[in-house]
């Protein structure tokens, strides 16, 4: 303790991340010595450790008949420790202002591993140099400890936060700047290359974000025997309008531990464009292909090429997808346990069926807006999915209270049930309640409650 706090006597420290309306500021200024002072915006704060002893007569007098010590006080260190380990960055930032003993403990590297910042408002590109600043004290220039940064929703974050990052952060392992629209592809590269341990990247809602790739820098000087491969396992690039088969063809090449990878709403993602990925990444187990319109039966042939492996598969409102797609899966995918097909307009009673007889360890099924799925589907899901857990038939216009009654007399897992805008009966719906006691019924009629 003693060297700990010999060795912030002198180091000023992010005490803060001021929201705008914070009591801190006075007539859009900081009352206290700050790096920077914006009217309108919220800014890191910079403080100086607070003072050992109190000096103001008036304040030192009070502290005389101030016998009793704070309860919270009393704890030990580690139970401190344990307590700031819940807080957030701005919160654990606050902490840091209390006393000489919160600074010391606030800044304990075991509380530093992660870094979550949210806000539109937030001048994230300071605040990240700040803490990074601070952080690297005793490693100059890098944050050994540092693992995790989370600033989704920061909508101020520029390529400048992400360089820092990357600079500052080489035990990086997971990173999500979802919502972030001001970033482009050369700082997430800059981060991919700098950071070999980085695991999972969410970058949903980068709108400029058109791949995934190392810097040429990087490229040259990695050895043959390594290749040119990033170590990313999850990566989420919903809503990355512009990507386009041959960014994902780029990504599959340098990805190819890829496990998790979702691309919902990717719009200009075609047939082609899975197929690269099939080609180089064959350990996905989860993939979203959600609302990517250009997919088709074709797609899911080469989908289904990862086997067994696949575990959790998302083609909603992709609708040219039929039942010859849905076969393919239900062929080669045997252990499917999720598929979200709401909005698939061409599978039948006859896709059902080979889902049902191939896959039986599906837990979730969304056929949502299904018009051509019927009660003789839901028997062939009664019959063969017994681990069913989470079904959703909203707006399947062919449902009745009959096939409802089928899947809760053999599903009795069954926690989830979506019935919303379907014609079925209170009777059935009662039935339902009655066999499937966990059982979560979402619907739309007034008379059943």
């Amino acid at each position: 303790d003693s060297d700990l706090s010999m060795r912030t006597l002198s180091t000023p420290s992010p005490a803060l991340i001021f929201p705008p309306n914070s009591p801190g500021f006075q007539n859009g200024r900081g009352s206290s010595t700050s790096s920077s002072s914006v009217t309108g915006e919220t800014v890191a704060m910079v403080h100086s450790p607070p003072p050992t002893r109190l000096t103001h007569p008036l304040i030192r007098l009070a502290s005389k008949h101030q016998k009793e010590q704070a309860n919270i006080d009393r704890l030990p260190d580690h139970s401190m420790i344990q307590i700031f380990s819940f807080l957030p960055t701005n919160q654990l930032c606050r902490c840091a202002r209390v006393c000489r003993r919160w600074y010391n403990l606030a800044w304990d590297p075991r509380l530093w591993r992660t870094i979550r910042l949210t806000g539109e408002t937030i001048n994230v590109d300071r605040a990240l140099k700040v803490l990074t600043r601070r952080l690297c004290q005793d490693t100059p220039n890098v944050c050994l400890m540092l693992e995790t940064v989370i600033v989704s929703g920061c909508r101020r974050l520029t390529d400048r936060g992400l360089y820092t990052i990357a600079q500052c952060c080489p035990e990086l392992r997971r990173l999500e700047v979802s919502g972030c629209y001001n970033i482009s592809n050369e700082a997430v590269f800059d981060v991919v290359s700098l950071c070999p341990n980085l695991e999972h990247l969410d970058v949903s809602g980068c709108s400029k974000v058109t791949c995934i790739s190392l810097t040429r820098e990087a490229s040259i000087k990695l050895s043959p025997l390594h290749g040119k491969q990033i170590s990313i396992r999850y990566l989420d690039m919903t809503d990355c309008f512009v990507l386009e088969d041959e960014g994902l063809h780029t990504i599959a090449a340098h990805c190819t531990q890829l496990t998790h990878l979702y691309l919902r709403r990717c719009v200009r993602i075609t047939d082609e464009g899975l197929r690269y990925l099939m080609i180089y990444c064959a350990s996905i187990k989860e993939l979203s292909v959600s609302d990517c319109r250009f997919v088709s039966d074709f797609g899911m042939r080469e989908i289904a090429k990862l086997e067994s492996r696949l575990r959790y598969l998302s083609i909603a409102h992709c609708g040219r997808i039929t039942d010859v797609g849905i076969r393919y899966i239900a062929k080669y995918c045997s252990k499917l346990r999720y598929l979200n097909a709401r909005g698939c307009e061409g599978i039948t009673d006859h896709g059902v069926e080979y889902l049902a007889k191939n896959c039986t360890k599906l837990k979730s099924l969304d056929i949502g807006k299904c018009p051509l799925v019927s009660d003789t589907g839901l028997e062939f899901l009664a019959l063969n999915c017994f681990n069913l857990k989470r079904l959703s038939l909203k707006s399947c216009e062919s449902i009745t209270g009959q096939g409802l009654q089928i899947v809760a007399a053999n599903c009795f897992d069954l926690q989830m049930l979506n019935v919303q805008d379907c014609e079925v009966s209170v009777d059935a719906l009662r039935f339902v309640k009655r066999h499937c006691k966990r059982c979560i019924i979402e619907h739309t009629n007034p008379a059943f409650f």
